[in-house]
């Protein structure tokens, strides 16, 4: 029998091969059109990013529009009182109430006043406030508020803070505060920025040299990385014109941006070199390639830009300018991977795999099969629940200590702790009696201090008696332990407004009746409605702010990605599999973090920090948010696979073994560079992008590893056929929905063997691996 071309299986054969060239992205059709507008294009990105990190800012930790912030604004615009911007600390060789100590320090706080951008100072030169001199006598503090918001202070204090420190005539001064805490925290993740670009990047390029072996495979997800990184700059650039924007989101756009962007590189040419070596022609192997792993690109883009956006619902500025940063990162890193990678792969075609200088190293790998991840499928399928079971237990014990989590809003201890801002406030905790970190304000808008003299001398009283509470200030006097202590001094004018007045209320007891302190103040009667303030507040109400958003942020999650991943797979039970593992997975990360930041343990292993007893609020969020999406991400091209080899086989075992064998690599390989690319965060001296990029970290090694490798293989061994079921309205739905219809074309042949294989009786016999 003879084939003629056109008819029979040969020509059956050049037909797809010509429709699979069809489906190729329109890119690929004029590659050198493309790349040279890409060209032209990631050059005015370059010029436009540089410099934008200038115009960026540091803050946002402490939720909008609370009890707290609504009452510190009140009382700053009533009494000109509150937490100052700046604290100077000063220290004279002489006692400062010696006449020349005392004139140069009234001096040095006129001058200080004088300057611009400078609202209210207050100095123990000034008001005689015992709590601003130190116990030897030879310090004091100079308090400084600041025009503007705490970005407009933050910039202001990095202008003013190097004039008014160092040498000043008798005294040496430095400086702490909230917005030289934020000036320096700013200027400290610029250097690593710069850091992570010098070291992580190559670094990354090294990993994907020695997985890849050819140096052109190795650059081509590193450009993709590079264009999407890039882009987001540009992004950022015009957004921070508009809305505050934090020095975090260069750092963690280039750590999360180029690690997504390589992994989605990184997949699509190991795809396309897996179709040259099946014998495919470089066209034709672009069109199989962006029909399968570019339509997981997208679907993982998608996952992970509704995780990021669900940052979007909490209350917290720094949260919400790293989700816009995320999501400009990672859509740009689809757009690059399917319309730049498509052209570059058929300009270079079949040399893709020239200049390999670990060739022999590397026996079979190119073939795309790991050898190594086909023993650990066959032994996770072939013992699932022991296998399973161990994986489960183990990330269980990880999860352990985040039982005892607590949090806390961020302070200088995020910075080394011989950073200055660091070190003066360590001193003047050392120094001084005014714990001006744990000092409440409680305002009372309708109570006149002259008129209602008796009602506020009772309420007063009763506040003292509560039993953390330490002194009261008053515009009556301070009191404490129940009873007024001295009369009026010259400061009680600092309390006085038309009617109106305030308390200040020192917590006495441990740090961790600070915020229960906080809810008996809102809980006690006053003479008329009476708000709380103060540092404790503001971390409270920023805790039950996140706390209130969390529900949510978390339906919308969860939701999203168990509506995308029906969409992709028509399954039911997969989807709501990947939500239970991205939990698990997530909640030995977050045990691990409270183990080591939170506890202070393996300090030696990523580097010293200040152990501060807690977690800041907004960062398990954040990194809820990038692991849950990096761990549907990891799903996604795994389930992907199996699927594509339960098409064509039809055998339920044999596509568990094969997909791993043909993914796990590559997606420890993709781990293993995201890693990396947090080399920078995981060394840095901040301890939010130490806490950060740990986590992130080992949310990938440990999801590539344990939950891919094992955890899932057992589990979908064990639910068998039923990981591809769905409902027949669901099902029906779904082939509606026509989302999955290009790739159940590209196994034409295999589909009509899928219903056979779902209404197959007892699992068949497990394929050896050959």
């Amino acid at each position: 029998m003879r084939w003629f071309p056109g008819s029979g299986l040969l020509g059956r054969r050049r037909d797809t091969a010509r429709e699979r060239c069809a489906t190729a992205p329109r890119s690929a059709r004029r590659p050198w059109w493309v790349l040279l507008t890409t060209a032209g294009i990631g050059t005015v990105l370059a010029l436009t990013a540089f410099g934008a990190s200038g115009r960026l800012s540091n803050g946002g930790y402490i939720a909008e529009g609370t009890e707290a912030t609504r009452t510190d604004a009140l009382i700053q615009q009533r009494f000109g009182a509150g937490i100052p911007d700046l604290v100077l600390y000063a220290r004279a060789p002489q006692p400062a109430d010696t006449p020349e100590v005392r004139r140069a320090g009234q001096e040095f706080a006129d001058r200080v006043a004088h300057e611009p951008g400078v609202r209210e100072v207050v100095s123990y030169w000034a008001v005689g406030d015992r709590r601003l001199l130190s116990e030897d006598g030879r310090a004091v503090l100079v308090t400084v508020d600041l025009r503007g918001n705490e970005d407009a202070a933050a910039r202001r204090a990095a202008d003013l803070v190097p004039r008014l420190t160092g040498g000043q005539g008798p005294f040496t001064v430095t400086a702490t505060g909230p917005a030289w805490v934020m000036a320096q925290v700013t200027e400290l993740s610029r250097e690593e920025l710069i850091r992570a670009e010098l070291i992580g990047v190559p670094l990354a390029v090294l990993v994907l040299l020695f997985a890849f072996g050819s140096l052109t495979a190795a650059l081509l997800p590193a450009v993709v990385g590079a264009l999407s990184v890039a882009g987001t700059f540009a992004v950022l650039q015009v957004l921070a014109a508009y809305m505050p924007l934090s020095a975090f989101a260069f750092n963690l756009t280039t750590a999360l941006g180029f690690g997504l962007a390589v992994d989605y590189g990184l997949f699509v040419v190991s795809r396309y070199r897996e179709e040259l070596a099946a014998g495919a022609e470089p066209p034709e192997a672009v069109g199989t390639t962006m029909r399968t792993v570019g339509r997981t690109v997208l679907f993982s883009a998608g996952t992970v830009v509704v995780c990021l956006a669900a940052l979007l619902l909490f209350p917290l500025g720094f949260l919400r300018s790293l989700a816009l940063a995320g999501i400009s990162v990672v859509v740009l890193a689809a757009v690059a991977t399917r319309v730049v990678l498509p052209a570059m792969l058929l300009v270079i075609g079949g040399r893709i795999d020239r200049l390999d200088p670990f060739a022999s190293l590397r026996r079979g790998a190119r073939a795309g099969r790991s050898p190594s991840w086909s023993r650990v499928a066959r032994l996770a399928t072939g013992r699932p629940v022991l296998a399973g079971g161990c994986a489960a237990l183990f990330l269980l014990a990880l999860a352990v200590p985040f039982t005892h989590a607590r949090f806390g809003v961020t302070d200088e201890r995020v910075l080394p702790e011989k950073a200055e801002s660091h070190a003066t406030a360590t001193r003047v905790g050392r120094e001084f009696p005014l714990p001006w970190t744990r000092t409440l304000a409680v305002l009372l808008p309708d109570t006149d201090a002259v008129d209602q003299r008796q009602a506020l001398d009772a309420y007063a009283r009763r506040v003292s008696a509560l039993p953390t509470a330490g002194e009261v200030g008053t515009a009556l006097g301070t009191y404490r332990d129940g009873r007024r202590t001295t009369g009026p001094s010259m400061d009680a004018l600092l309390y006085v407004s038309d009617g109106s007045t305030w308390l200040s209320v020192t917590a006495d007891g441990p740090p961790s009746a600070d915020e229960p302190l906080v809810r008996e103040l809102r809980a006690l009667p006053s003479p008329g409605r009476h708000h709380v303030s103060g540092r404790p507040a503001r971390v409270l109400d920023t805790k039950d702010a996140v706390l209130g958003a969390l529900p949510a942020a978390a339906a919308l999650v969860v939701g999203a990605v168990l509506l995308l991943l029906f969409l992709f797979t028509g399954s039911v039970l997969i989807p709501v599999k990947a939500v239970i593992m991205g939990a698990l997975s997530l909640s030995a990360t977050f045990g691990a973090m409270v183990y080591v930041f939170q506890d202070g343990h393996l300090r030696a292993l990523v580097g010293d920090f200040t152990v501060t007893g807690e977690l800041e609020t907004s960062m398990p969020i954040l990194v809820f948010g990038a692991a849950f999406a990096l761990s549907v991400d990891y799903e996604l091209f795994l389930i992907s696979r199996i699927q594509e080899e339960y098409r064509s086989t039809g055998d339920h075992r044999t596509a568990i073994v094969t997909g791993l064998a043909r993914t796990g690599r590559m997606i420890t390989v993709a781990a293993v560079i995201f890693a990396v690319a947090l080399l920078p965060l995981i060394s840095s001296g901040i301890t939010l992008l130490k806490l950060v990029g740990c986590g992130l970290a080992l949310a990938a090694l440990v999801d590539a590893t344990v939950v891919r490798g094992v955890l899932v293989p057992a589990f979908m061994q064990l639910t068998g056929h039923a990981n591809w079921w769905a409902p027949r309205p669901l099902a029906a739905l779904h082939r509606r929905v026509g989302l999955d219809r290009r790739h159940h074309h590209a196994s034409s042949g295999a589909q009509a063997r899928l219903p056979a294989a779902r209404d197959r009786g007892p699992e068949p016999a497990p394929v050896p691996d050959k």
